[in-house]
């Protein structure tokens, strides 16, 4: 036991490095510079068109998550599904200010089918229609049958809304989300 405590004092030193590094890191992702939104981005959602403004609902911020789901898939990707089942009640985020919805290439039509299968109530999203995920860098400019969900990529966009005015402040994919 004793070798054990030894040994446990000197990873909690090490740990507690790594939270304070961690601390920092998150510090110098908060300050770094915004980027304006300035294109009108139209989405269609359940109840029909929605802009980027009205997916903040009324709030501040809005986490908006990359699903990977292609135009010509019938289904979502599998990590990206294991990714939204575990996304809690919104409530918690909503109570400081911020939204969350899921955006994804696919039409809404396969997209409110396969959120029904799935059982999921988070506000989903479509950009079908738009430039939004080409601009956002995570698909490629035209649907790429022959790869994995027509080469969609996944990945976490961090807006604020400031007013009218919309600003993306952090994106991060893969490991990163």
């Amino acid at each position: 036991e004793a070798e054990w405590r030894r040994a446990l004092e000197e990873l909690r030193v090490k740990e507690k490095e790594a939270t304070r590094a961690r601390d920092a890191l998150a510090a110098e992702r908060r300050r770094l510079p915004r980027v304006r939104i300035d294109k009108d981005y139209v989405f269609d959602g359940p109840d029909g068109e929605a802009r980027l403004l009205d997916l903040f609902e009324g709030r501040s911020q809005l986490l908006l998550y990359h699903f990977m789901f292609g135009p010509s898939q019938d289904v979502g990707c599998d990590g990206c599904s294991m990714f939204a089942d575990q996304i809690g009640h919104l409530a918690h985020l909503h109570a400081r200010d911020t939204s969350f919805v899921l955006v994804s290439r696919a039409p809404i039509e396969k997209i409110e089918r396969y959120k029904r299968r799935m059982g999921w109530t988070i506000p989903w999203y479509s950009s079908f229609r738009s430039d939004f995920n080409v601009d956002f860098g995570v698909s490629p400019e035209t649907p790429q049958q022959s790869e994995y969900q027509d080469g969609e990529t996944f990945g976490l966009s961090v807006l604020l809304r400031d007013e009218e005015e919309i600003f993306r402040t952090y994106f991060t994919n893969r490991r990163g989300v």
